[in-house]
């Protein structure tokens, strides 16, 4: 059976984060996924400048897409407000294969089953042992639902679904687009443009909500699609959009138990406002890093629960969404 200091189970960007920094401490440290990277990956790719900060690198040692917004078009029920707020869109089947090369840290393609305690530290499907363990494999990690879901079920009202489609396209309007609360629906829709001709568009909204009001997501992407051609913004109505679910953050942190972590997505750690998860989940990963090097507290209240700087709009959006 296979030994390691530090087994992660996913390699997205909190997967990646926490290795890049064990590795960079001297860790023997093991990243564990299903897929094999470049794998495709449904996000919108919206980054913040916190992103960059917190992963170390500009733009210009990307060398990948990487396109910079200077105004984001924000729409309320119909109301346009430009916003002067620099934001960066990237390929997560691009952006994630980089992150994780950049680790340094070795990576296998596996299937995680079971998961199980021991005396001195976990073990994976009778294949793997290791001293601490970091469940990164987002919202169907077999880490949280083997270790963490029995003492932290999810919160069913904090569940967020989409529906959103990535492809090659000419777009002509380089701004970012953001449509929150149109047509009843309990969160937004978006129009991300990337670098060299790929488009992302999409629409997510709380599903507990939809339930309850009889309606549903799919409903809102049609609705999407007929906007996206009214206001010229795409040609022909995008097709065959992939669906997935998250949670957003709830007021409790479950992010450790013994020697095991949950982090990213596999934590619920979605803003309350935005729906945003990239930045929480690179935090996340680096602090459940410095708590196994340096026996830290892992502490999920200093990773914001919001996007926004704007009191007003943060309150606002999560009435909306969450009630």
């Amino acid at each position: 059976m296979e030994y390691h200091d530090v087994i992660i189970v996913g390699g997205g960007p909190a997967g990646s984060s926490a290795a890049r920094q064990l590795v960079d401490g001297g860790y023997d440290c093991l990243v564990l996924d299903r897929e094999q990277f470049p794998r495709e990956k449904l996000c919108a790719g919206w980054i913040t400048p916190e992103v960059l900060e917190d992963l170390a690198f500009a733009p210009e040692d990307y060398p990948h897409r990487f396109l910079t917004f200077e105004v984001l078009d924000i729409a309320f029920k119909g109301l346009h407000v430009p916003l002067r707020s620099p934001q960066h869109s990237i390929r997560r089947y691009e952006f994630d294969a980089w992150l994780l090369e950049r680790s340094g840290a070795p990576v296998r393609r596996h299937n995680v089953r079971h998961v199980t305690e021991t005396d001195d530290g976990y073990q994976i499907d009778e294949a793997y042992r290791c001293r601490y363990l970091v469940g990164a494999g987002g919202t169907r990690c077999p880490v949280y639902r083997e270790l963490f879901r029995g003492g932290k079920p999810r919160t069913k009202g904090l569940q967020a679904v989409t529906l959103e489609r990535e492809y090659a396209c000419d777009w002509q309007d380089p701004s970012c687009h953001l449509w929150f609360l149109d047509k009843g629906l309990p969160g937004y829709a978006w129009y991300v443009p990337k670098a060299d001709g790929y488009l992302n568009v999409g629409v997510g909204g709380m599903a507990d909500k939809l339930k309850r009001r009889g309606d549903d997501i799919r409903r809102h992407w049609d609705l999407l699609c007929e906007r996206l051609v009214g206001e010229g913004l795409v040609d022909e109505p995008p097709e065959s959009p992939g669906g997935y679910s998250y949670f957003l953050r709830d007021r409790s942190d479950p992010g450790r138990l013994g020697d095991a972590f949950v982090v990213g997505d596999a934590a619920g750690l979605a803003t309350r406002d935005m729906c945003e998860g990239i930045g929480p989940a690179v935090r996340s990963g680096l602090l459940a890093a410095r708590s196994i090097m340096a026996g830290e507290p892992y502490e999920l209240g200093g990773i914001d629960r919001f996007t926004s700087g704007n009191l007003l709009v943060r309150k606002g959006l999560e009435r909306a969404f969450l009630g």
